[in-house]
């Protein structure tokens, strides 16, 4: 009876379900037909999902407007410096805020998280004039710097570490091993899961940038693929088949590495506890 009850439930769970992925998918299934339709196919009315006459006319005029390969690599070069420097400066605090005791330690963590409520746009003045002092604005530098470190981030990994045992780390130490040994080889290993989470996270974030890299980049040179693609938009008239084409190239390279890491990214997320 138990089990017969729960049917109508799960069921109405699973409906639930198929509107919020049709809801969040919807959005972009119709960029990926608009980058495939010309202008009569854009503006027809009523609308239709598939073009009546596929074309690759707008990536192949994007890829004759833009100069498409030069915000690709910066957006590359971004993307990958700050995750991989994120990644090791928020494990690195994870580690210290998880298993070292030091006079405090709570209250700077308190005040960690107490910038999470800060929103990133009232910070933005203030770091932009630094960077100018220190004259990276339309540099690599400008551009990395201000994300290899976030609350959320070590916080996360904090969450994790704390749940290690602590039996393995006094066994390494016991034996002779360093911090910084222990850390490299027992710690960071044990992490994986919760490296690959932070990482995707970190990683997409920093793809799909816009406003800090089209505030710090003063000549198309350090463009961005968002900047570059918001770009198009002319000042009278907007050609939405080329911004549709265009997002679809920022787009896909994020899903496809989603694909990929996705079942890191879920085992991460299952398995970062809350306690501590």
């Amino acid at each position: 009876m138990k089990r017969a009850r729960n049917v109508p439930l799960t069921l109405v769970i699973n409906l639930l379900l198929v509107a919020g992925l049709v809801c969040m998918a919807a959005p972009f299934a119709w960029m990926l037909s608009t980058s495939f339709k010309g202008t009569k196919d854009i503006f027809r009315y009523p609308p239709q999902w598939i073009p009546s006459q596929p074309t690759l006319g707008n990536y192949t005029k994007l890829f004759r407007t833009v100069n498409i390969a030069r915000p690709f690599a910066n957006t590359v070069i971004t993307a990958v410096s700050i995750t991989s420097l994120s990644l090791l400066v928020c494990s690195m605090a994870g580690y210290a805020f998880a298993k070292f005791d030091f006079p405090g330690k709570n209250v700077l963590f308190m005040g960690v998280l107490g910038t999470l409520m800060v929103p990133g746009q009232i910070t933005m003045i203030p770091v932009f004039l630094l960077l100018k002092k220190l004259g990276l604005l339309n540099s690599y530098a400008g551009l990395v710097l201000p994300g290899i470190a976030s609350a959320f981030g070590i916080f996360f990994m904090r969450q994790f570490i704390v749940t290690l045992p602590n039996e393995l780390l006094e066994a390494a130490r016991i034996d002779g091993a360093g911090e910084f040994f222990t850390f490299n080889r027992i710690v960071l290993p044990l992490c994986k899961p919760a490296l690959a989470t932070l990482g995707i996270l970190n990683f997409t974030g920093s793809w799909n940038n816009f406003l800090w890299p089209l505030i710090i980049s003063t000549d198309e040179s350090m463009y961005t693929l968002p900047v570059a693609v918001a770009s198009l938009a002319g000042q009278y008239a907007t050609e939405y088949g080329l911004q549709m084409a265009g997002s679809v190239i920022v787009i896909m390279p994020i899903v496809l590495f989603f694909m990929l890491a996705q079942q890191w990214f879920m085992e991460g997320v299952a398995m970062t506890g809350m306690k501590g």
